[in-house]
Parts: C-alpha cells; structure tokens; sequence
C-alpha cells in the first residue's frame, strides 16, 4: 500500500470523525494517559490491512505510536488479537473508528475472496474483481481482493479498454467500434469486448480482440463459447456469479471469472478494540 496515497485519504477521514475534537474522551482521560489496546477478532476471518491500513492510521493521528500486527492472509479465529498499539489514549480513540470500519472491510472483501478462490483452485481460472467499488476506496479494496487470493481488473477507465453495448450501440457494431477504439489508444493496450451471444464472439474473434467477456450468458452457452474461441482470445465470464455456480463456471474452460461482489456485497467482519491503562 502506498503510504503517501493512503495518507491523502485518511487525512480526509480523520477530519470528517473527529470535526474539532472527542469532546467526550477529552473529559474523562488525562492528555498525557498512555494505554495499550487491541483490535480482537469477534469472528473467524481472513485478515487484510492490519497493518499496512490500520496502524497507519493511528500513525498518522501520532507519529509516536507504537504497533504489533498479524500478517495479511492468515486466518483469524475468534478472539485473536490482530492488531496492538500503544500510545496516548486521546489519539488511540480518535483514530479508532476510522481503523476499524477499514479493516472491517477489508477482512470483509478478503474473505469473501478467498471463498471464491477456493471453489476453483483446482482449475486454470482466475477470479478477478470490477470496478463496483466504493467511491474512494478502491486501491484499498483492491487491496483486499488480492489479499484474499483473487486478481484485480482494471483500475480505472484508462486502465484498460473495454467495449460494452453501449458503445457498440454507437459505432454500430462490434467491428465499427473495435476499429475507432483501435484507431485511438497506444498498441500495448489490449481490447476486450462485451458479449451477450454466440454471434458476437464471433464477431469479436474476426476483429482479433485479445479478451472476450462472456456477459450474463449460461453455462451452456459459455461451453460453446471456448469451443468457437480455441484460444484465439482470453475468455471472460461476468455476470450472475455466486459461490453456488462458480466451480461449474470454471469448469467451462474460461480464463477469467469477474465477481462484483467481492466488494460490493462482501459483509464487514466483526473486529472490536479493547483498552487498558499501563
């Protein structure tokens, strides 16, 4: 994680929790109060960003802080402590909330990840998120995905060059677009192409497009598309995947499987902090 860019965020949600100070913490406890406290897992869980998000947050409310944490990837039980700091109770409290609904996530999206990922280990696929993410937090997320075993997608629009139907729609078809989009973006670039039947794979394989996305289609339907493909492009499922039929997805032969719920739908997982005076 890049700590200048993680900084730019936390700052921003810093100041949006603590406004101009815990009136509250600042009425109990002393300023110069030293306590150690614990992030202590509530559930079972895999961990992401203990401490390359959340101690630096708490480092960047007090440089002075000092941590412990548990790796990413290891898998939490209940009651585990992940995450130890110790400094002044004042910034341990006001940077708790902001630490906690991060790594909370976090664990969350690796989690779910590492389910998905295990329902097809045995198969040359990958698992790869979307661009679903929430505003703001999606190197963070992606972060996540990754911790968990998946592959990231494209980051952003620049990224990387997908033709969806609306813009098929546009150019008025597959080859009209694959042509204009071609004609303006750098050769390293690859090109992959949303398609919703048969036919259009094959239009997508007559224009030599690297990767065509299976969108929404069935099993059936995508057994057929890697037979009418044979490996003259990458092949992307997308579209109504769930722990339930993933394997099977996977077992059409396709080499990429998309899943917007990896951070769109993954739960927070439950993670509470504990503090105790020296």
């Amino acid at each position: 994680m890049d700590t200048s860019y993680l900084r730019k965020l936390v700052d921003s949600f810093l100041k949006e929790d603590i406004g101009h100070g815990d009136i509250t913490s600042e009425a109990i406890f002393s300023p110069t109060s030293i306590y150690v406290a614990d992030f202590v897992a509530k559930q079972s869980f895999i961990v992401a960003g203990m401490e390359s998000i959340a101690a630096q947050v708490f480092l960047f409310q007090n440089p002075d802080i000092e941590y412990s944490a548990k790796p990413d990837g290891m898998v939490a039980a209940k009651d585990d402590i992940l995450l130890t700091i110790k400094g002044p109770v004042l910034d341990l409290l006001k940077a708790e909330r902001v630490a906690l609904n991060l790594v909370q996530k976090l664990c969350g999206i690796a989690t779910l990840t590492t389910k998905y990922v295990e329902k097809v280990k045995s198969l040359p696929v990958r698992i790869v998120d979307t661009r679903k993410t929430t505003p703001g937090l999606r190197a963070l997320e992606k972060y996540a995905v990754r911790v968990g075993g998946g592959f990231n997608h494209r980051f952003n629009l620049e990224d990387g060059a997908i033709i969806k139907d609306n813009h098929i729609a546009a150019g008025g078809s597959i080859q009209k677009a694959v042509e204009l989009v071609r004609k303006n973006i750098p050769h390293t670039v690859k090109i992959e192409v949303e398609s919703e039947s048969l036919e259009q794979v094959r239009e997508c394989l007559a224009c030599n497009v690297d990767i065509i996305m299976l969108d929404n289609m069935d099993v059936a339907m995508m057994r057929e598309a890697v037979k009418i493909a044979k490996g003259k492009a990458l092949l992307e499922a997308s579209g109504g995947v769930t722990l339930e039929n993933v394997q099977e997805i996977a077992e059409t032969g396709v080499d990429y499987i998309s899943v917007g719920a990896l951070t769109h739908s993954a739960p927070a997982c439950d993670i509470s902090m504990r503090c105790r005076e020296l």
